[in-house]
Formats: C-alpha cells, sequence, structure tokens
C-alpha cells in the first residue's frame, strides 16, 4: 500500500481493504486485531469512496461539455467541490 503521509490511490485502497475483509472473515486475528483491522477497512473504505466521488463529478463535467472536451474553469473547481485555482 501507500507510504505514510500520502493518500492511496483507489485500487490501493479497494486491495487493502479486501485483504482486511479476507482476514477477519477468516476468524483468525484475535478480536482487538479484528477491531484495528475494522477500523483500517473503515478509513480505506472512505478513500475508495471519496476517489469515486471525485471520479461521478468529473464524468458529469465531461458529459455536460460539448464534445467531451475537460477544460479547467472555476465553475467546474466549484463542482469538483476544490478551492478554486488548485489543480489535481
Amino acid at each position: 500500500m501507500a507510504g505514510k503521509g500520502k493518500e492511496p490511490s483507489f485500487e490501493e485502497a479497494l486491495k487493502g481493504l479486501e485483504a482486511i475483509v479476507g482476514r477477519i472473515e477468516s476468524g483468525e486475528p484475535p478480536l482487538e486485531e479484528s477491531i484495528r483491522l475494522f477500523e483500517e477497512g473503515m478509513r480505506l473504505s472512505e478513500t475508495c469512496r471519496t476517489r469515486l466521488d471525485e471520479a461521478d463529478r468529473k464524468i458529469e463535467l465531461l458529459l455536460r461539455k460539448p464534445g467531451g472536451v475537460f477544460r479547467e474553469t472555476a465553475e467546474e473547481d466549484d463542482i469538483l467541490g476544490r478551492p478554486q485555482g488548485k489543480e489535481e
């Protein structure tokens, strides 16, 4: 997975979440570790949801553009929920 301080990509978060679910479902980890794994899984789940929401908003913008050409504007920053002038 991604290093400390860096948010994982969608794919990294999903892979980590799948591994956590497998460990918890196996019944192997003790209760305390299961709880820690569950907390980590919730964080990864939130990362996946955030990435999917961002992709959904970007697709929505592309569908609104004539010809599907994406150009950054202040209006798009508002729709994407970014501070104006901040690039992704």
